[in-house]
């Protein structure tokens, strides 16, 4: 037992200590945010605001209750500031914990315990996101302590045992909402196991009691419920939309085929006509509705057979194989992404059973080729993270103190804001924040507001690793983090991962626009129109104002298939004048030219827009001029 507990810490440690200098990523930056506020309101982590998308949010209404924020509050405490190494090597513990509660129920429920955890330990998510600050991995080390914990207190009827599960599975709550979806297991292992053990049932209720008891000081606290707040965002920002939920729980099948190496998998479909069939009927139906690729398909295939397999085969007379079903359907039920990390509660009973069904020589070379895989997709994301640091350190002696906009997200906005950098917001059409002379950062990834200024380039990168994985690209084929548009389980491909552009903002040169014989003009479009001179429901472009301007005028052309029968000119939020127009052809709305300042943003809106199958814009109209006459 002794030399099973030194082999796993050290696969862990050599796994992790690679990646201590890890630079800060994805949603690490929000769990920053909470941690700073705990500083000054160390009950509520989460009474912090930020800018999310380009609006103000409060972060009670994030995906997660506040226990991680709370670390790293208290590691922020420790160290003074966000120091990456050390804040790596505390994390590391959850990993060790994860590991060690995994081969401690490997021993109850397989006769190959260390090949179970070693399964456990090469799963891509555990690999990948270990190396972050989300909350995944301590929410992982508190789930696997709840259950190691709850199965030892039931077989030997531990009333010690079970208080230490209970308190686990408070803190698996307070870290993540899905820690809730322990009470259905537990629940049944009780059931199973001592069915008439009642302090089991009342543990199996620690998770949601602990979550409700929060729930509810936070509405004393502060006037409302955190999932309250949560959920009026889930519809504000459609997170909840129905091809969104759907597209989510189809990459949550998809990514159930990469737990355990799907060589593994492949061995252990039956070879009968009844299975065979099965699987080539899923295969081809999912190849049929979304993507033909075969990474696709099989993926799909085999995580739909795992799932049956749990039902009708030997693993669902077993309570590991129970255990993946009461997390999987819940979870495709509220998870909306779709990410990767959402399963890792299961890589432990699909690693026992993988481990108890499959040959060892098969079992070892699927370790193998998943723990290369792994590194590969770890070491991708190493370098895309790093080279946002990189980039922010070059950037900074650059700007010469020119004041900095932040038009990203994730990794590259923390960078920036430490080197401070402002969060660029949504602002009323005609109006900016940003000045000329400032930069404007721009990750073209994570969805980039407009700046409202005309922009000159600076500073550009493209982040392109040699290496051929992608977990995040600017194709969008991959659904490791987000199945927003393709459904891969990552992407076997060397397109670029990011552009990261830094561009100084600068004054209007001309004061009147012809979109379609003026090359410089598309410097000036701010929002709404495209270089051939369209335009969405609203286009605003930025003019320099003459001296003596008398008329703003903006001439379009209707298009016979255009529905666009009123138009109207404004700027700074006010109405300039307003046309309704009889059908297609050629018009001119004109307004007194407003004075006053240098410069002026314009904006021409439409009421209706159309769109045809060959161009995916929503078209309003044409602009053939727009300015000072």
């Amino acid at each position: 037992m002794v030399k099973q507990v030194l082999i796993v810490a050290a696969l862990v440690l050599a796994l992790r200590l690679p990646f201590l200098h890890q630079a800060i990523q994805g949603d690490d930056l929000y769990y920053l945010y909470g941690a700073e506020h705990a500083q000054i309101d160390p009950l509520h982590p989460t009474h912090a605001h930020y800018i999310f998308r380009g609006e103000l949010v409060d972060m009670r209404g994030q995906s997660h209750p506040p226990l991680n924020s709370w670390i790293l509050g208290g590691l922020l405490a420790v160290f003074g500031d966000v120091k990456e190494v050390p804040f790596h090597l505390v994390y590391i513990v959850f990993s060790v914990v994860a590991a060690l509660a995994m081969l401690a129920l490997a021993r109850r429920f397989s006769d190959r315990p260390l090949l179970a955890t070693l399964l456990f330990c090469v799963v891509p998510a555990f690999v990948v996101n270990g190396t972050s600050l989300e909350a995944d991995l301590p929410f992982l080390a508190f789930w696997m302590t709840a259950m190691a914990l709850f199965v030892y207190a039931v077989d030997r009827g531990s009333m010690p045992a079970l208080a230490g599960s209970a308190f686990a599975a408070g803190l698996a709550a307070l870290d993540a909402y899905q820690g809730v979806f322990l009470t259905p297991i537990l629940g049944l292992y009780v059931f199973q196991q001592r069915r008439g053990w009642l302090p089991g049932y009342f543990a199996a209720l620690a998770a949601p009691a602990i979550l409700g008891a929060w729930q509810i000081w936070e509405r004393a606290a502060s006037g409302a419920m955190p999932a309250a707040v949560l959920a009026g965002y889930m519809r504000s920002y459609h997170f909840a939309a129905l091809g969104q939920s759907v597209r989510g729980a189809a990459a949550l099948v998809v990514h159930l085929a990469w737990i355990v190496s799907p060589l593994i998998l492949l061995t252990l479909v039956p070879i009968g006509r009844r299975w065979r069939w099965i699987l080539a009927a899923v295969a081809a139906v999912g190849a049929a509705l979304y993507d033909p690729n075969p990474l696709f398909w099989v993926s799909f295939g085999l995580g739909v057979w795992v799932l049956v397999w749990c039902v009708h085969g030997t693993a669902g007379q077993r309570f590991p194989g129970w255990w993946i079903l009461l997390f999987f359907v819940p979870a495709v039920l509220v998870f909306f992404a779709g990410s990767a990390r959402y399963l890792l509660p299961v890589a432990a009973p699909l690693a026992i059973l993988a481990a108890n069904a499959s040959r060892r020589s098969f079992a070892i070379a699927g370790a193998a080729l998943q723990l290369a895989l792994a590194l590969g997709l770890a070491v991708v994301n190493y370098q895309h993270w790093n080279t946002y640091r990189r980039y922010v350190e070059i950037l900074r002696d650059q700007a010469h103190g020119r004041r900095i906009w932040v038009n990203a997200d994730w990794g590259l906005r923390y960078y920036l804001e430490a080197a401070g950098g402002l969060p660029l917001t949504k602002a009323t059409p005609g109006s900016s924040m940003v000045q000329p002379g400032d930069i404007v950062v721009t990750s073209d990834l994570s969805n980039p507001l407009s700046a409202g200024v005309p922009l000159t380039p600076l500073y550009q990168i493209e982040i392109r690793p040699r290496t051929p994985l992608r977990l995040i690209s600017l194709d969008g084929r991959s659904a490791y983090s987000f199945g927003s548009r393709g459904l891969l389980p990552f992407e076997i491909s060397r397109a670029p991962i990011d552009h990261v552009h830094a561009d100084v903002a600068i004054e209007p040169e001309l004061s009147y626009l012809d979109p379609q014989h003026d090359p410089k003009a598309a410097a000036q479009f701010l929002s709404g129109i495209s270089a051939d001179g369209w335009t969405a429901q609203q286009a605003t472009v930025l003019l320099k104002v003459p001296a003596g301007a008398a008329t703003l005028s903006a001439s379009v052309y209707i298009d016979p298939k255009a529905p666009a029968r009123h138009l109207r000119l404004s700027a700074g939020g006010r109405t300039l004048a307003e046309q309704d127009i009889p059908g297609p052809g050629l018009y001119t709305i004109s307004a007194p030219a407003p004075l006053g300042s240098a410069s002026l943003a314009v904006t021409l809106s439409v009421d209706k827009t159309f769109s045809v199958p060959t161009d995916k814009r929503n078209l309003g109209v044409i602009v053939t001029g727009i300015g000072f006459r």
